[in-house]
C-alpha cells in the first residue's frame, strides 16, 4: 500500500516536472512570481492530477467556493454589507476563470472590503456599550445564521451588534448575578453589589473581550486570509483536503507526534462554535472530567486576564488563547450539549504519550474472565514500522490475555478516529486465518486488496467490538472486515463516522526550485477510497452495528454525511472471503442482545437525554429578557437531573489491571493515576457491561475452529 501510493505521488512528480517546460532546475516553473498567485497555480494543478475524485473547475465549483469563502470571512453576517455582497455576486460564477488564469482579483477586492468593515465596526462598538443595557425589555435574538440577511444599512448592521453584545452582557450579567448570591450565602455580612455596579461590570468586560478578538484579528496577515481563500477552494473537493501554510504545517507534524502542552482536546468549529470533538487519553481534561465530547468552549481566562470570548473566532486564534505552559491554568466558559453554561479551570499539562496507545483490562464475572483492550488509534511510527505500532502492541496485549486464560475480548475502538492501514490489516490477522481485509482503489481506478497472508488464529475466542459515531477511518475498516466475516459482533451507535478515504500529505516545496519565498506550505489531500471485501464502501454509510445502543450523541450532527463536499458512496465488486464459522449462535446472540437494550431502562433514559440534547442543539432564538434568559436556564438544569441516573450508573463487573501490570502500577504514580481513573470510569460504563453479556452468550463450534497460531 505506501509502495503504491508512492508511485502515485512519484508520478505527479514526474509530471509536474515535465510540465515545466524542462527547465534546467527540473522544478516548477509558475507564469506568475508572486507568491499568492504561485500558490494558488500549484495548489490548483496538484489537487486537479493528485486528487482521488477531481472537480472540473467550473461554473459549479465557482458557485461554491464563492458562498464558502464569504462564510469564512463572515458566517456570522456582522460586518459585510448587502451592497458589498451585491458587488461580490459578478464574481459568483468568476472564480473558476479567474483560478484557471492566476488571477486573485476576487479575494483582493473581498480582502480589503472586510478590512474596511472590520474598522467600521470598531469604531462603532465601543460607543454600544458605553449605554446600560435594560434587561427588563422582552426582546429576542436569532442566532440561525444560514437563514439571517446581511444588513442594508449602517444602521441595521449597529443594531445587529447592540443585539449581539447584549447577549454576550447577559450571560456575563447572569454569572456575576449568581457569584453575588454565593457570596452572600457563604458570609451573612457580605454586602451584594447592586444589579447597576453589575451591570456595568459586564459591559466593561464585554468590551475587554471585544479589544481582545479585534486585536487578535489585527494580528492576522495577508498570508492568512489567503490561506483561508485557498481551503476555501481545496475543501471543494472533499472536506479532508486542506492546504497548510507553513507555520500550520508545523502544528500539524507535532499534534501527530503526540507531544504537547495543553489541555488535551481536539477542537473543531462548526456553525460558528468551537466545540470538543475528541477527548485525548492522560490528558488534564480527561483526568478531571469535567468537559466532555460536544461541550462548547465560549470563552478563555488566562490566571491573570479577564475572560475572552471566542464565539466567532478562529480555530486557530482559539486554540492560541486555550494552549500554554505546563502548570498554569486556563478558565474555559463552557456550554454544555444539553444548553447549561458554567465555568471550568483546566490545569495544562503534557498529554501523556502512553495514554494514546492500547491498554487492557481485565473483567471477572463470577468465574469468568474477559479482556478489554481500548485502542485509542491504529498508531504507527511511518519513518520504521518496526518501532511501536498499534499491531505490535495489541499482539502483546492478546497474549496476556491468553496467558490470563480469558474467555472473550471486548476491543473498545469508541473515538478511535483512524490511522495506520497496515496496521489495521496486521490487528485483523490476529482473529482470522488468511484472506483478504480490505480493498483500496486510488487515484486512476488502481485497484489492491489487502490480505492477512499468515495462517492461523491467534485469537480464536468470542470477540466484540465497540464503535460510536466517532469510529472512523481506519477503525471502520477493521470493524468493517470482522462484521464481513461474522468473526465479530460490532456493538454501539446506529453508524460510525463513515470516512471512506485516506489522505497524504504533499510537501509542497518539493515542486519548487531555488524559490525565492522559502516555506510555501503542503497539501494534505485525498488519495484513496477503501470498500470493504463484501464490496460496499464505508463512505457515508460507515459501519452499521449488528447491536444498536443509543447514546447521548444519537440526534446530533457528526459524520462524514455532515460534513461539506464528502465523496458519494459506491460499490464495487466483492472479493473472494469465506465466513468465519467458529460460532454457534452468531445471530441467535445478537437479536438476545437487542431485545435486553430495547427494555433497559437506562438505555432508554440515554435515547431520550439523545433527543434533549438534540433540542438543544436546534435552539436559535434567545431571550435579552432576564428573567426569560434565567427561566431558560433553570428550566434546563431541572430537566438535565432527570438523566442523573444515566452517570449514577455502576455495574457489578470487577475490573483490574493485567497481572503483568501490576508492578509498573505499584512503581508509576502516573500511569498508577491514569489507569485507575480508568478503571474506574470503566464501572459506570453500560455498554461495556452489555458487551460482556454478548461475550457470555457467544457459543463456539470447537469443531470449526482454525488452530491457533502466534502471528
Amino acid at each position: 500500500m505506501i509502495k503504491k501510493i508512492t508511485y502515485i505521488l512519484l508520478a505527479l512528480i514526474i509530471v509536474l516536472f515535465t510540465w515545466s517546460a524542462l527547465g534546467k532546475s527540473f522544478g516548477f516553473q509558475p507564469s506568475n512570481p508572486n507568491k499568492d498567485k504561485l500558490l494558488l497555480e500549484l495548489i490548483s494543478y496538484v489537487v486537479n492530477r493528485g486528487h482521488f475524485d477531481p472537480k472540473a473547475i467550473n461554473d459549479e465549483l465557482s458557485e461554491q467556493l464563492y458562498t464558502a469563502y464569504l462564510e469564512l470571512l463572515d458566517g456570522q453576517k456582522r460586518f459585510f454589507l448587502k451592497s458589498d455582497i451585491k458587488e461580490f455576486s459578478r464574481y459568483m460564477y468568476q472564480l473558476d476563470d479567474q483560478f484557471n488564469q492566476i488571477d486573485i482579483s476576487f479575494f483582493n477586492l473581498t480582502y480589503n472590503r472586510f478590512k474596511q468593515r472590520n474598522n467600521e465596526v470598531q469604531l462603532m462598538y465601543k460607543d454600544l456599550l458605553s449605554i446600560p443595557f435594560d434587561f427588563t425589555i422582552d426582546e429576542k435574538i436569532s442566532v440561525d445564521y444560514d437563514q439571517m440577511e446581511y444588513a442594508l444599512t449602517s444602521l441595521e448592521r449597529k443594531e445587529k451588534w447592540r443585539k449581539q453584545l447584549k447577549l454576550s452582557t447577559l450571560g456575563i450579567y447572569y454569572d456575576k448575578i449568581e457569584e453575588e448570591k454565593a457570596k452572600q450565602e457563604k458570609d451573612k455580612n457580605y454586602i451584594k453589589k447592586s444589579n447597576e455596579a453589575i451591570e456595568l461590570e459586564s459591559r466593561e468586560l464585554t468590551e475587554n473581550n471585544l479589544n481582545n478578538y479585534f486585536e487578535i484579528m489585527e494580528d492576522l496577515t495577508r498570508n492568512d486570509w489567503f490561506t483561508s481563500y485557498l481551503n476555501a477552494f481545496v475543501t471543494q473537493f472533499d472536506p479532508h483536503t486542506f492546504y497548510f501554510a507553513p507555520e500550520d504545517k508545523d502544528r500539524f507534524d507535532m499534534s501527530m507526534s503526540g507531544k504537547f502542552e495543553g489541555i488535551g482536546a481536539r477542537l473543531s468549529k462548526r456553525d460558528q462554535a468551537i466545540k470538543i470533538v475528541d477527548i485525548i487519553s492522560g490528558g488534564p481534561i480527561w483526568r478531571d472530567k469535567t468537559i466532555h465530547v460536544g461541550d462548547e468552549i465560549r470563552g478563555v481566562r488566562q490566571e491573570d486576564g479577564d475572560p475572552v470570548d471566542i464565539t466567532g473566532m478562529r480555530l486557530d486564534d482559539a486554540i492560541k488563547l486555550i494552549k500554554g505552559p505546563k502548570g498554569t491554568t486556563v478558565y474555559l466558559t463552557i456550554k454544555r450539549v444539553d444548553g447549561n453554561i458554567e465555568v471550568v479551570p483546566v490545569v495544562r499539562d503534557l498529554v501523556i504519550i502512553e495514554e494514546s496507545y492500547a491498554k487492557t483490562s481485565i473483567i471477572k464475572k463470577g468465574d469468568k474472565v474477559f479482556g478489554l483492550i481500548d485502542l485509542p488509534k491504529f498508531y504507527v511510527d511511518f519513518r520504521d514500522y518496526k518501532e511501536r505500532n498499534a499491531a505490535h502492541d495489541i499482539k502483546k496485549e492478546i497474549l496476556k490475555l491468553i496467558e490470563s486464560n480469558a474467555d472473550g475480548l471486548i476491543l473498545d475502538l469508541r473515538f478511535n478516529g483512524g490511522g495506520s492501514l497496515q496496521t489495521v490489516v496486521d490487528i485483523s490477522g490476529y482473529f482470522i486465518d488468511k484472506g483478504p481485509i480490505v480493498q483500496v482503489k486510488s487515484t486512476g481506478d488502481q485497484k489492491e486488496i489487502l490480505r492477512d497472508q499468515d495462517a492461523g488464529i491467534l485469537w480464536d475466542k468470542p470477540l466484540v467490538i465497540l464503535v460510536n459515531e466517532m469510529s472512523a477511518s481506519a477503525s471502520e475498516i477493521f470493524a468493517a472486515a470482522m462484521q464481513d466475516y461474522k468473526r465479530a459482533v460490532v456493538l454501539g451507535s446506529e453508524q460510525t463516522f463513515g470516512k471512506g478515504t485516506v489522505q497524504n500529505v504533499i510537501d509542497l516545496n518539493r515542486f519548487i526550485s531555488n524559490s525565492t519565498y522559502g516555506n510555501i506550505g503542503a497539501l494534505k489531500i485525498t488519495t484513496d477510497k477503501f470498500y470493504r471485501i463484501n464490496g460496499g464502501s464505508v463512505q457515508l454509510e460507515g459501519v452499521k452495528s449488528d447491536i444498536i445502543a443509543p447514546d447521548r450523541y444519537r440526534y446530533v450532527e457528526f459524520g462524514e454525511k455532515d460534513e461539506e463536499n464528502p465523496l458519494d458512496w459506491d460499490r464495487i465488486l466483492p472479493a473472494e472471503y469465506s465466513v468465519w464459522s467458529g460460532y454457534l449462535n452468531y445471530d441467535e446472540t445478537i437479536q438476545k442482545s437487542q431485545n435486553r437494550i430495547d427494555n433497559n431502562p437506562i438505555f432508554a433514559l440515554t435515547d431520550e437525554n439523545a433527543k434533549w440534547v438534540q433540542t438543544q442543539q436546534e435552539l436559535m432564538n434567545y431571550s435579552l429578557n432576564y428573567d426569560q434568559f434565567v427561566n431558560r436556564i433553570e428550566t434546563n438544569k431541572d430537566f438535565s437531573e432527570r438523566f442523573k441516573a444515566i452517570s449514577d450508573y455502576k455495574s457489578n463487573l470487577s475490573f483490574s489491571n493485567l497481572p503483568q501490570e501490576q508492578a509498573l502500577y505499584d512503581s508509576d504514580e502516573t500511569f498508577k493515576e491514569t489507569r485507575s481513573r480508568w478503571l474506574e470510569s470503566l464501572r459506570s460504563d453500560i455498554y461495556i457491561d452489555e458487551a460482556v453479556r454478548v461475550l457470555e452468550d457467544l457459543h463456539l463450534n470447537f469443531i470449526n475452529l482454525k488452530p491457533l497460531a502466534v502471528k
